[in-house]
């Protein structure tokens, strides 16, 4: 491995710019005295640098400020979540005001550590720095909440759910708490006894695990978190648990659970057994007896299939989670849960704090060659540690005992985004070996230093209050060192940090290259990936017409109008293998104490042996976890970017059309008697050529009135559902149970007017005749939902989306381990 270029700690406990570290492997094997510069980035790959120098600098001229200009889209994600505002909902703050905001009242921290106002004032001014020139950006609950008066800092938290009745709704009760103030939540499963096992107080049985998953997730189904997050889980069981196959398919319809990731804390015993297809033992939690064997391999296989039809389960390397960095403090028990996206473990009542690093403003050109700006990182990092620091002290904790854990350990999780901006910006495309170096190098240098910054806390502060029973201590093993914060690096979602920074997501390639923004009702706008859009004005390829071809497209592999080291350069999620995904998050994971967030992307015709090579890839390679997720995996319908202008002109898919389809001259239907508690009612389904239900009416008898007047009024919205492409289970769910002078129609309950037309509506879905376990939610299978969707005629997917936003109505995708909005930055994850 190349020199790393690091600040020395001089043992004096002053920080002194004074050597070079030669660093392999963790190990110093060379010391000299520092030259003065950090050292030259040397990559094997600059043949594209040539054509893309400059980039940076154009594209920032571009913009035209001394501190960046606030994007369109990044002012409409701050004013929908971020600035303060009055009464009637209207912005009084703006970008500069929020900055500044957060900057002051995390540098308020210095004040229990002796800082005097002036030099509060100096550091918030840093702060701010760091922010309005999108050079960092901490989490969102850290940048809607600091200096308000919920003052609720942490992205997310994990609770204790201990095998009792009592303890499990305490902790229902803890999460509405958390999802109120913003925050998401992670659960271990593993200790509930099993179902059907005894319960010693009542004489009764079990009702196991899933079951109670099923209280957490209609809890946040309810709770709107702060007017600004809606809540996100992460649900976790033992592969021992002898529950385990009922988890795995707890969400292979697809409609269950749907405020949970869900995924599989596998054990390295279990993955031995895997690759030598021998058995392991099923565990009873509350007994600690074995209860059955099973067959390693089928157990796994299941788990990859699940995964393949809807993305769930995903799979904890649980053993690793518990390595000495990702548990420094033995003491608090061993981890057996994260945060909802998977990046984070933690101790029960435990919390981050987050925060990212923007790589895009730090590629210089040095020598005629490109390069990292070390000395500017190494500073950065500095002041991000001592930012991430402060919040921990500022931090106003939903739940005492997550305070007492959280201030006796400190940690914190400091990230990067901008890394597929990188990786243009130096020419280097993102699947191949020098990306891979690179990423290697750069999060070394963060692990690193940050390590450092937190050494030189310690010095200033004090350790963190488990200090001595951590791995950290005199008795540890990484010790004795001193530390501030028991772990420092975490590589987490960015979906809407980075958005505001107008930077690329995360460690995540580009999403697409371009896409359709529509202003008002008729003006329709093409907007291209800034850095693309300059390389094909220079290199003289640009016009209207092919970038119009490339928000149809999605990707430009095959595109003839472009050079080929472009496409090489300028790749797209679904232009990368999965191998190379799980690749690049591997490389990162090497020097980061917590975990990674990353998606491996699989185009829809990916075989289930092709998620299971995955699976198994990420564990060779030393990942903490792998989230993959396969076209069309989802029962939402999928939208390709190039499909958008179809679904709105009315012929779109199943599931996104914004306007309803026309009504042909001529349908076939069927009519049902139905008896209510208001008389008999007659509800007629139509169906259209595909005998799909395209509309409905109902009719009570000979009634009018209300009763009349609202049931037409049920039967007109629902048939515009139907005609939109809304699946019709949506509808039926929607209607299903509404209660009003229940009545027997031939022995089944008929709860009411609209529970009859849920009822009739049931009957007549096609769709439902389709056994998921039999053929999956493949574009294939499901030509009625699917029929719409395509591929660029290479073999490759466009780049498709789940459906809409709730929040813009913009186009789902699935991105850093959840479904995201790239528009306005809405995470189902939180």
């Amino acid at each position: 491995m190349p020199p790393l270029g690091l600040v020395c700690y001089d043992g004096n406990k002053d920080w002194a710019i004074r050597e070079l570290l030669t660093i392999h492997d963790h190990h110093v094997v060379e010391t000299r005295k520092y030259p003065g510069s950090m050292v030259k980035l040397q990559t094997n790959t600059t043949s594209h640098f040539e054509r893309v120098r400059g980039l940076g600098k154009e594209i920032a001229e571009m913009r035209g400020a001394k501190v960046p200009a606030v994007s369109e889209n990044a002012m409409a994600v701050l004013k929908r979540r971020y600035l303060v505002k009055d009464v009637e909902g209207k912005a009084v703050e703006v970008p500069e005001n929020l900055y500044r905001r957060v900057a002051r009242n995390i540098a308020e921290g210095d004040l229990e550590h002796g800082a005097s106002k002036e030099e509060v004032e100096e550091l918030a001014e840093e702060f701010y720095q760091l922010m309005a020139h999108s050079e960092f950006m901490p989490n969102s609950p850290t940048l809607m909440n600091a200096g308000r008066e919920l003052q609720q800092l942490s992205a997310c938290f994990v609770l204790d759910v201990p095998d009792s009745i009592e303890g499990i709704f305490e902790a229902a009760k803890y999460t509405a708490i958390i999802h109120k103030s913003g925050g998401g939540t992670g659960f271990a499963f593993s200790n509930l006894r099993p179902e059907s096992d005894r319960v010693g107080s009542t004489g009764g049985i079990a009702s196991g695990p899933v079951s109670f998953i099923r209280i957490f997730d209609t809890a946040t189904d309810v709770i709107k978190q702060g007017g600004t997050r809606r809540g996100a889980n992460m649900g976790i069981l033992d592969v021992r648990h002898p529950d385990i196959m009922k988890f795995i398919h707890a969400k292979d319809d697809d409609k269950s659970l749907q405020n949970f990731n869900i995924s599989v804390a596998v054990t390295e015993d279990f993955m031995e057994a895997v690759e030598q297809d021998g058995n392991y033992d099923l565990i009873n939690p509350r007994t600690g007896e074995k209860e059955e064997s099973l067959k390693a391999r089928e157990v796994f296989d299941k788990m990859v299939k699940s995964a393949w039809k809807t993305g769930d389960p995903g799979v904890i390397f649980i053993d690793r989670m518990n390595d000495v960095r990702s548990n420094p403090v033995p003491k608090r028990g061993p981890i057996q849960a994260t945060n909802p996206c998977g990046e984070q473990p933690l101790y029960p009542y435990d919390s981050c704090n987050l925060g990212s690093i923007n790589l895009a403003m730090l590629v210089v050109e040095k020598d005629g060659g490109p390069d990292v700006d070390w000395e500017k990182l190494r500073k950065i990092i500095r002041l991000c540690v001592h930012f991430l620091d402060n919040v921990v002290s500022m931090n106003n904790y939903p739940i005492d005992q997550i305070r007492e854990t959280s201030t006796s350990i400190r940690r914190i999780g400091l990230g990067v985004m901008g890394w597929a901006d990188m990786l243009i910006l130096m020419g280097i495309p993102y699947d191949s070996e020098a990306a891979l170096e690179l990423g290697r190098r750069v999060m070394q240098f963060v692990d690193e230093t940050a390590g450092l910054a937190s050494e030189e806390l310690a010095g200033a502060r004090g350790n963190f209050p488990d200090w001595e029973e951590s791995v950290y201590g005199p008795n540890g093993p990484l010790g004795p060192r001193p530390m501030r914060n028991s772990t420092r690096t975490t590589i987490a979602p960015t979906g809407t940090i980075s958005i505001i920074a107008n930077c690329s997501s995360g460690i995540e390639p580009m999403f697409a290259l371009s896409f359709v923004r529509h202003v008002m009702d008729n003006d329709r706008l093409v907007e291209v990936y800034p850095y693309f859009e300059t390389v094909a004005r220079r290199e003289g390829f640009y016009s209207p017409e092919l970038m119009e071809e490339l928000a149809d497209q999605g990707t430009i592999r095959g595109m003839d109008k472009v050079p080929e080291w472009v496409q090489e350069l300028f790749v797209t999620s679904h232009d990368i293998s999965p191998e190379w995904h799980v690749r690049m998050q591997a490389a990162f994971q090497k020097h980061t104490d917590n975990a990674v967030s990353k998606t491996a992307n699989f185009p829809n015709k990916a075989t289930v042996e092709d998620v299971r090579k995955v699976y198994l890839l990420a564990y060779k390679e030393g990942c903490k976890g792998v989230t993959i997720y396969r076209d069309g995996s989802k029962s939402v319908q999928v939208l390709n970017i190039g499909q958008t202008e179809k679904a709105r002109a009315g012929g779109g898919p199943t599931g996104v059309s914004l306007t309803p389809r026309k009504r042909p001259s001529r349908v076939q239907g069927i009519t049902e008697k139905v008896h209510t508690g208001h008389g008999n009612m007659y509800v007629t389904i139509n169906f259209d050529e595909e005998r799909e239900p395209f509309e409905v009416f109902s009719n009570l008898g000979k009634a009018g009135g209300c009763d009349s007047a609202q049931l037409e009024a049920i039967s007109r919205l629902a048939s515009l559902a139907l005609r939109s492409g809304i699946d019709p289970n949506e509808i039926i769910d929607q209607l299903r149970g509404i209660t009003c002078c229940p009545a027997w129609n031939d022995g089944e309950l008929v709860k009411s007017g609209p529970d009859a037309v849920a009822l009739v509506l049931s009957r007549h879905l096609k769709v439902s005749e389709i056994q998921p376990e039999a053929v999956g939610p493949s574009l294939e299978a499901q030509p009625a939902l699917f029929k719409h969707v395509g591929s660029n005629g290479n073999g490759q997917s466009k780049g498709e989306y789940l459906g809409r936003c709730p929040e813009c109505n913009g186009l789902l995708s699935f991105q850093e381990g959840c479904v995201t909005c790239h528009g306005c930055g809405y995470n189902k994850c939180g």
